[in-house]
């Protein structure tokens, strides 16, 4: 169950992030200052991470994405401890965040800029935070699920 609420829990906090963004759209657009090394901007991305696949017909990342999240979703059930379902639960949800974003807008909502001097990293959104941090869990769920059993 925790999975299926990590899942609903990073899609509810992607969607409601990209809608103020979107909301204010044209503030962003030319970035937001919020602090040295980071701003706040609206950018759409019709790629992947990175920007990778840009150009891409955002159909076939819809149909990537959702297939992935169907392989995810039997691995969820399938997961026997907590941080696995945990990881597979963010994953899942940022994941069909920026799916409702393809279906919507045919790219993804990016506003998340963080930067050292000129060089800035490729705008993200908090749906790629989720997925990230899930994947990050997963490939740490080995040490986190040893640590546990050693621990009891």
């Amino acid at each position: 169950m925790i999975g299926v609420l990590a899942a609903l829990a990073a899609f509810a906090i992607d969607q409601i992030t990209k809608a103020i963004v979107v909301a204010n759209a044209a503030t962003l657009s030319a970035g937001i200052s919020v602090f040295p090394g980071f701003n706040l901007v609206f950018y759409r991305n019709d790629g992947v991470t990175f920007g990778m696949l840009g150009g891409a017909p955002w159909w076939s990342l819809i149909a990537l994405a959702l297939a992935i999240c169907v392989w995810l979703g039997v691995m969820l059930f399938r997961a026997d401890n907590t941080v696995e379902t945990l990881a597979y639960g963010a994953i899942i949800g940022g994941a069909l965040g920026n799916v409702i974003d393809r279906v919507r807008y045919r790219a993804v909502t990016d506003f998340l800029d963080f930067y050292i001097g000129t060089a800035h990293w490729p705008a993200f959104n908090m749906a790629d935070v989720f997925v990230v941090s899930g994947v990050g869990l997963l490939l740490a769920a080995p040490w986190i699920s040893a640590r546990r059993s050693v621990k009891s």
